[in-house]
């Protein structure tokens, strides 16, 4: 039985994203160097997750860390990997541009939004650098982008729960609000009930670090949370 909520979680390894299958995720959001953020992971490790993998898989697209404000270099690069992702059979990708103004950059996602069709693209927390979140929503949902990655502008998604609620409200059924950051199993539920999201983003960074190598307590952090929010009502 398909469960109410769904959890995507973010990895860096094809070994952390088998671990995170077997743990129960619905979704992997495969990404380089998670300790800056999260980057493009390279077309090979992508080909090699997906190979593996019989679940979702998005890919970052994102071409160095640091703000979301890029050059046309950098956006070149970024619509290379879109075709990239393409290739090697993501399900959808996830990225996330900014204007020097500290708002959506709603020409350029568009022109990724349309690139990356048929798979959806994800708004990542570049989100989260916007002065005025619900004027960023009303920015993202017009260039096509199905998902937004936030942790309302907060540290943790547990912090922002009541601004990721009204994002969640005033999303409605146009775009998919998936709260993220500091997600773990001591609070997920609260998570849930809090903000009324039907989507969830973790990288278990606050319980284990980027990098860490221990997948057998990576499977089980994962497993706590599926566990977690199957028995949710």
């Amino acid at each position: 039985m398909k469960r109410r909520f769904l959890l995507e979680i973010s990895v860096e390894t094809l070994e952390a994203a088998l671990a995170a299958q077997r743990g129960g995720a619905d979704r992997i959001e495969l990404c380089g160097n998670l300790n800056i953020g999260g980057v493009t992971p390279s077309i090979a490790l992508m080909r090699a997750v997906r190979a593996q993998l019989r679940i979702p898989i998005f890919g970052m697209i994102r071409p160095r860390g640091g703000e979301f404000v890029y050059s046309e270099a950098e956006f070149a690069e970024m619509k290379s990997s879109i075709g990239e992702a393409k290739q090697a059979g993501m399900d959808g990708v996830v990225a996330g541009i900014l204007t020097s103004e500290g708002s959506v950059d709603m020409e350029r996602t568009r022109e990724l939004v349309a690139m990356a069709r048929p798979l959806p693209l994800t708004f990542h927390r570049a989100f989260d650098d916007c002065g005025d979140l619900r004027r960023a929503l009303e920015e993202v949902i017009p260039t096509g982008a199905s998902r937004i990655l936030t942790s309302g502008g907060a540290q943790s998604a547990l912090e922002g729960a009541a601004i990721l609620a009204g994002l969640v409200a005033a999303a409605g059924n146009r775009i998919t609000i998936v709260p993220g950051a500091g997600i773990s199993a001591s609070n997920i539920a609260m998570v849930v009930k809090e903000t009324r999201a039907r989507e969830f983003h973790s990288g278990l960074g606050t319980v284990l670090p980027y990098g860490s190598r221990d997948y057998e307590r990576f499977e089980a952090e994962v497993g706590k949370m599926t566990e977690q929010i199957a028995r949710l009502p």
